[in-house]
C-alpha cells in the first residue's frame, strides 16, 4: 500500500489528520462562539469567513516561500500560525472579545493554507501513475480526525473556566504536534520556480483542462464550506444540542474522508471527469435531502452526502490539475487552485451566516443547485474536448 511504502506520504497523512482535527473542532464550535460574541446575528459566521480570508492571504506567499525554502519550512511555518491562532482565539473567548476572537481565526487561516499544500507535496513524491492514490492517501488523514476530533471538541470545551475557551487551546496543541510531524518531512520535494505573476496565471487558465480543474474544485469546496459552516448553527436554531451537532459534523467528516480509501484508485483507473461527475451528483443529492426537512436524520444524511461529494470533486480536480501543467509550473498552478478555493470559500463562509439569519436554511441549500449546473457544464465541455482530441 502506498501509505505504508512512502515515508513522505505517511508524514503528510499524519499532518492532514492533525490539521483536520483543528478544523473539525472549529467547524463544530466557531459559529456558535461567533453567535455568542458577535454584536449582530448576521456576523455569527464572520470568524469562519476570516479564517478563510487568512487562507486566501497566505496561499501565494506560502507557495513562493516553499519554492525558495522547501516544503518542510513552509509547512512548519503554517503550523506555527495554527498554534498562535488557537491561543489568540482562546483569549478572545476568555475575554469575551469578538475582535480578538476574529484575529485568532484569521491566523488559523494561514495554517489552513499550508495544509492545502500537503496533497501537492504527496503528488511530487510518487510516480505519475500513482498521483490519484497519493492525493487520496493524504486526504484520508481526515478520516482519523473524524474519529478523535468531535469527542475532543466536546471534552475540551469545558477544559477551562470559560466555556468553549479550552477547545481553542486544543487547536493550538494539535497544531504544535503538526509542527513536530512536518519537521521530519524530507527536503527536496519543492518544485523549482518558473516565471510567475498575473501573466503566468492567465496563461494557465487559458488551458481548458486546468481551467476545468480549478473551477470544479472551487465549486465543490465552496459548497461544502457554505453548508458545513451553517449546519451547527442551523441545528442549534432548530433546538438540537451541541452534542447532536458534533455527531452530525463527525459523520460529515467521515463522508469527506472515507471515500479517499477508493476515490484515488477510481481516478487512476477511470479518469478525473467521471469521478467529478459522481461527486457533483452527491452534492446535488445532499441539497435535495436538506430541502426535504429539518429532522436530525435529514441533517445527518445531507451532511454525509455533502462530505462525499466534496471528496470526489476535490480528488478529481487536484489530479486533473497535475495533468494540466509542466513540472516547472507547479508552484503557480497549485497557488492558482488554492487561491480560487480560498476566494470562493471566503465568500461562502460569510454568506452562510447572512443567508441563515436572513432567509434561512432552505436558501443555503437551494444555492447549491445552480452552481452544480455550472460544474456539470464544465464536465460536459471538458469531456467533448477530450473526445475530440
Amino acid at each position: 500500500m502506498l501509505l505504508v511504502r512512502n515515508a513522505s506520504v505517511r508524514l503528510l497523512f499524519a499532518g492532514q489528520a492533525l490539521y483536520w482535527g483543528c478544523s473539525i473542532i472549529g467547524i463544530t464550535l466557531t459559529s456558535i462562539v461567533g453567535a455568542r460574541l458577535a454584536p449582530w446575528p448576521a456576523l455569527a459566521t464572520l470568524p469562519l469567513a476570516l479564517l478563510v480570508l487568512g487562507n486566501l492571504l497566505s496561499v501565494q506567499p506560502l507557495s513562493l516561500f516553499m519554492q525558495r525554502q522547501g516544503r518542510r519550512a513552509g509547512l512548519q511555518a503554517g503550523a506555527l500560525f495554527g498554534v498562535a491562532g488557537g491561543l489568540v482565539s482562546m483569549l478572545g473567548v476568555q475575554w469575551g472579545s469578538f475582535a480578538v476572537f476574529c484575529l485568532g481565526t484569521l491566523a488559523i487561516g494561514a495554517y489552513q493554507a499550508s495544509s492545502g499544500y500537503y496533497t501537492y507535496a504527496a503528488l511530487e513524491a510518487v510516480d505519475p501513475a500513482q498521483k490519484g492514490r497519493a492525493a487520496a492517501c493524504v486526504v484520508a488523514g481526515g478520516l482519523c480526525a473524524a474519529v478523535f476530533a468531535p469527542p475532543l471538541a466536546l471534552w475540551s470545551r469545558n477544559l477551562l473556566a470559560t466555556p468553549l475557551a479550552g477547545a481553542y487551546l486544543a487547536i493550538a496543541a494539535l497544531a504544535a504536534l503538526g509542527w513536530v510531524v512536518m519537521a521530519r518531512l524530507r527536503e527536496g520535494v519543492a518544485p523549482k520556480p518558473a516565471a510567475g505573476g498575473i501573466a503566468a496565471m492567465r496563461a494557465l487558465l487559458a488551458r481548458p483542462g486546468l481551467r476545468a480543474a480549478v473551477v470544479m474544485a472551487a465549486i465543490g469546496h465552496g459548497l461544502m464550506i457554505l453548508v458545513m459552516n451553517a449546519t451547527p448553527l442551523a441545528m442549534e436554531v432548530c433546538g438540537f444540542s451541541a452534542a447532536s451537532a458534533a455527531y452530525v459534523i463527525q459523520w460529515h467528516v467521515i463522508g469527506m474522508f472515507f471515500p479517499a480509501l477508493f476515490s484515488g484508485t477510481l481516478v487512476d483507473r477511470f479518469g478525473s471527469r467521471p469521478v467529478a461527475a459522481v461527486g457533483a451528483a452527491c452534492l446535488a443529492a445532499s441539497a435535495v435531502v436538506a430541502l426535504s426537512g429539518i429532522s436530525f436524520t435529514e441533517f445527518l444524511a445531507s451532511s454525509l452526502l455533502l462530505g462525499t461529494g466534496w471528496n470526489l470533486m476535490v480528488i478529481a480536480g487536484t489530479t486533473l490539475l497535475a495533468e494540466s501543467h509542466a513540472p516547472e509550473e507547479r508552484g503557480q498552478a497549485q497557488a492558482l487552485m488554492q487561491l480560487a478555493n480560498g476566494s470562493v470559500a471566503a465568500a461562502m463562509s460569510f454568506a452562510s451566516g447572512a443567508l441563515l439569519t436572513g432567509v434561512g436554511w432552505t436558501a443555503i441549500n437551494a444555492v447549491a443547485l445552480p452552481l452544480l449546473a455550472i460544474a456539470a457544464g464544465l464536465l460536459f465541455v471538458r469531456g467533448r474536448a477530450t473526445a475530440a482530441a
